[in-house]
């Protein structure tokens, strides 16, 4: 499980989607945090992580999403997922994500209710 996890940006009016692809570990998370604090320290309040194409996360990479969360939570924004496989959907139960970050069916969904529009 050594993919490398890619990242792509699509900014929006407050905030931004973001598409991953790939193996969420450290090197991953990591990814996912540059790109997470670039846009935050740019003004995006939103964040939204389409997870579609992302099929494992492991634990490091489940506490770096949590730092990213509360770093967006202490900023005054919010942090949703959308398209979650199951596995990693019943992870972010287990870890409490889902008490911080409201998980989205689908990303229309999810644009909708967070106002991303592009």
């Amino acid at each position: 499980m050594s993919e490398e996890l890619r990242v792509a940006v699509d900014r929006r009016n407050s905030g931004a989607v973001l598409y991953t692809k790939g193996y969420i570990n450290n090197v991953g998370g990591e990814e996912i945090a540059n790109r997470a604090y670039e846009l935050m320290d740019g003004g995006a309040r939103t964040l939204l992580l389409n997870l579609r194409e992302t099929k494992i996360v492991n634990s490091i990479g489940i506490s770096i999403l949590i730092e990213i969360i509360e770093k967006m939570i202490d900023q005054g924004g919010k942090i949703a997922f959308c398209c979650l496989t199951p596995v990693i959907h019943k992870t972010f139960q287990i870890m409490g994500l889902a008490n911080y970050a409201t998980i989205y069916p689908d990303e229309e969904t999810a644009v909708k209710e967070l106002d991303l529009q592009p």
